[in-house]
């Protein structure tokens, strides 16, 4: 039996966050939700103390990955975990304000899953991470192996 998902969420902007965790569980997602508000917190966690990533092996992660965070982008974030053979079968959702045509495109070749513009108008927001909590439940999610 697997592991239920465990969302880490990557975002700094605090009224994001709580949009994003608020509009998710609307849609029925229940799963552990881990919010991290930079990089750094976010990759010691995801590394484990050991710096290997093992920490996760047997754990269901989804990444939702916004790309301006303060202390480094989600771009280094998003090709390290990818780059980890512990992590890199997690889903990658980023989720910024970026719309850039080369950004999408640097994001896609390094692994992600999926690319979300967020929605200047907050209505809009609401609904896209609505509809995102439902492609959650419905979405299967790989354990991290070795």
């Amino acid at each position: 039996m697997s592991n239920p998902v465990t969302i880490i969420m990557i975002e700094d902007d605090e009224g994001h966050a709580r949009l994003i965790e608020r509009n998710i569980r609307r849609s029925g997602v229940n799963n552990e939700i881990k919010p991290f508000t930079n990089g750094t917190e976010a990759l010691a966690y995801l590394f484990g103390s050991d710096g290997t990533g093992a920490v996760h092996k047997g754990d269901a992660l989804l990444i939702l990955l916004d790309l301006n965070l303060p202390d480094m982008t989600g771009i280094d974030i998003l090709r390290r975990v990818k780059e980890n053979e512990y992590l890199k079968y997690a889903p990658v959702v980023v989720l910024t304000t970026t719309d850039d045509a080369q950004e999408i495109k640097r994001c896609y070749e390094l692994g992600c899953n999926v690319y979300i513009t967020k929605p200047v108008n907050y209505e809009n927001f609401a609904n896209a991470i609505r509809q995102l909590g439902l492609f959650f439940s419905v979405i299967q999610v790989p354990q991290a192996t070795s």
